[in-house]
């Protein structure tokens, strides 16, 4: 019984606090360790008894001493911090013992969410460990061999795969009652006690971006979710997909954001969609490779997070990726049947947090060149089980975003009141605009792009050919369904022919500053990349490496496109927060190119159209065509989008195969015939 087990290891735990280890630090590290144990098992406790009635400076005071250890001000003297445990522990067994830290804290929400099975096994692995210390001091006095340590770690990544990967492809895809239905379905969403009872961290920009959001009017709430969930139902019926084929669409959300989710829940149910409520854990089970997004509160600390990222290499293999994989089409072939009902994610996004830069951590792992080359294989395999699991040109999904309170302390209200005008723009005048831009595109063979001032770009995007101008296209007009707002015009580009160099001086990218950021294409693949703001070049390169190319070798281009919301523009530079903006915005204020796979990834052979009637044809590239011979080298499972803003824009040219000349835009403006209209934000 799980419940006996729990006793007897909390009766252990309770036990370690007396008892010393070879070395004064390792009898530091379990002593605390065994104390957020103990602390843990209080909370569980609290959230028994005491937490209906417990007043809010209660609940809050809770939530800080659970992630207080990890928080920036108290994070250098942490042993979840990979240097300090080095410092304390020494280089070999610090960097394990403090992924160990890493995935005992995982045990938090589990706690919350009373998954004991999910507790039980992390506290096991804990003692464990501990034994290993304990059983070596016993027989010699000496310390264990790293390799034993290494096994320990690894079996329990092992033998419990098929457990956590079934527990997650349940959450994320299947309308599985969660803690997070009761919250949203039952509590009371104008109370905030209410954002602590998921056992996320939650921060002084979440407590004050969920009291301003129980004072908006009813009216507001339902203005925002209408336009959240009709963007998903509009998803499905521009693509020509039967929506009625879906029992299930999954949510994914910030905390804060419960009453606009109720109102969602609600609009969804009408079209007969329940909710999937898939939950962000920060575990080595679902780190990367293969992580899943989910509703989570704020990080407690961005560098903790990153400095764990690549923590699986401590223990990353050949054998450990053959088991992750085998356990992800188990969990799949077990819930096909509930898989294939899965309609694709709703999510809302967020913006405003000051811009992230990690800090270099020498003791934080790092995957070597053949970790990396397996976990790209991974990506790939489980992007594939995916796509197979909810029959992946069935599904659609929609992606809307609004700031917290960090974008401004004194512009914040206006700027979220800017923000919805933006996700309820006109599409009509939008679509009518960039019909104009595509009219002319789609008389090209390639586009000029060059930048101006201190921005280097100089990019040729060839385009795929049309047979029949009369009745295809090569750009898709983007009104605001499944991206909103509203805002561009894209297509894929052809890769023969692609070349050059794409520059931007600073961009950020999920929510992490890149600056000078080049890379040099060739024959629509990258071939060379670096960036700025780390001490030496190899450093930058990592980090692209990392957080671009996902650790693939090379990527395509899979995107070109010029966004046209110049009021997002005007907004973002009326109140100078452009190092704040999500991308989902940012993307509409400038050309832009996604790297990784295109827009249309598994959609390829559906029968997409513009609003003019027109087939869009430029769906494939010399990459993406592959899935028919060998999916396995079609896909990434990664699109990243890189814009330029209008003011770096020296020149967008479409070239005709005739060898004229059609510009688009110069000097940071629309010079189209009949795209004038988009200037006038940027004028007034």
């Amino acid at each position: 019984m799980v419940s006996e087990r729990y006793e007897l290891e909390i009766e252990r735990i309770s036990e370690i606090g007396k008892e010393s280890l070879q070395t004064e630090a390792l009898t530091d590290y379990f002593r605390k360790g065994a104390a957020f144990w103990l602390l843990l098992e209080e909370e569980r406790k609290f959230l028994e008894t005491e937490a209906a009635t417990a007043p809010l400076s209660v609940w809050m005071a809770h939530n800080h001493v659970l992630y207080e250890d990890i928080l920036p001000e108290y994070y250098g003297s942490s042993y979840a911090n990979p240097e300090y445990a080095a410092a304390q522990l020494g280089e070999t067994f610090g960097p394990i013992l403090s992924a160990l830290c890493y995935e005992v804290r995982s045990a938090i929400p589990f706690v919350y969410e009373q998954a004991h099975e999910r507790v039980v096994v992390r506290l096991e692995l804990f003692l464990e460990i501990y034994r290993a210390f304990t059983d070596a001091m016993a027989q010699d006095g000496n310390l264990p061999e790293y390799r034993h340590l290494k096994k320990i770690m690894t079996l329990y990544l092992s033998d419990y795969a098929e457990e956590e990967a079934l527990f997650e492809v349940t959450r994320k895809l299947t309308d599985e009652p969660q803690p997070a239905h009761a919250i949203l379905t039952g509590a009371d969403l104008f109370d905030l006690r209410t954002i602590y009872r998921y056992g996320e961290y939650i921060s002084e920009n979440d407590l004050r971006l969920a009291s301003y959001m129980m004072e908006l009017p009813e009216e507001t709430i339902h203005k925002m979710a209408d336009t959240w969930t009709e963007g998903y139902r509009i998803g499905f019926e521009a693509t020509g997909k039967d929506i009625t084929k879906k029992k299930t669409a999954g949510i994914i959300y910030p905390v804060g954001f419960e009453r606009m989710v109720r109102r969602g829940m609600e609009n969804l149910e009408k079209i007969g969609l329940t909710a999937a409520l898939p939950r962000e854990i920060l575990t080595l089970h679902r780190g990367y490779p293969g992580g899943a997004g989910g509703y989570s509160g704020s990080p407690a600390n961005r560098q903790y997070v990153q400095d764990h990222s690549e923590d699986l290499a401590l223990f990353l293999d050949d054998e450990l990726i053959n088991r992750r994989v085998e356990a992800l089409a188990s969990a799949y072939k077990q819930l096909h049947e509930r898989t294939v009902l899965y309609g694709g994610p709703a999510v809302i996004e967020i913006f405003g947090d000051e811009p992230f830069l990690p800090k270099e951590s020498p003791h934080a792992p790092s995957f070597d060149k053949l970790q990396r080359r397996l976990a790209g294989q991974y990506r790939s395999k489980a992007g594939l089980m995916y796509n197979e699991a909810v029959i992946g040109e069935e599904r659609s999904f929609t992606i809307i975003s609004f700031p917290t309170p960090a974008i401004s302390e004194e512009h914040f209200e206006d700027i979220f009141e800017e923000t919805i005008r933006i996700n309820t723009l006109d599409y009509r005048k939008y679509r009518d605009l960039q019909q104009v831009l595509i009219d002319a595109l789609d008389r090209a063979s390639f586009v000029r792009v060059r930048g101006r001032g201190d921005n280097r770009t100089d990019l040729t995007v060839a385009l795929q050919e049309l047979k029949d101008p009369a009745s295809e296209s090569l750009f898709e007009n983007c009104v605001a369904d499944v991206n909103i707002p509203v805002g561009e015009v894209f297509t894929s580009p052809k890769l023969q022919g692609t070349e050059g160099k794409l520059h931007v001086p600073r961009v950020f990218l999920s929510g992490l500053e890149f600056r000078d950021l080049e890379i040099t294409f060739e024959n629509g693949k990258i071939r060379d990349y670096r960036c700025g703001g780390f001490s030496s070049q190899e450093e930058g390169r990592k980090y692209i490496e990392e957080h671009i190319l996902f650790h693939h070798e090379t990527l395509p281009m899979g995107e070109f496109a010029i966004g046209t919301n110049t009021t997002a523009y005007r907004m973002i530079r009326d109140y100078g927060i452009d190092d704040r903006m999500d991308i989902l915005i940012a993307e509409k204020t400038g050309p832009h190119f996604a790297v990784g796979d295109t827009c249309y990834s598994e959609e390829e052979d559906l029968v997409t159209k513009n609003p003019d009637g027109k087939i869009l044809v430029a769906k494939d590239n010399d990459v993406s065509i592959l899935r028919k011979t060998n999916r396995g080298k079609a896909y990434f499972n990664c699109h990243t989008d890189i814009t330029i803003p209008y003011d770096e824009i020296g020149e967008i040219t479409a070239v005709c195969a005739d060898g004229s000349e059609i510009r688009i835009m110069g000097e940071g403006r629309f010079v189209l015939p009949g795209t004038e209209e988009l200037n006038v934000p940027l004028e007034s």
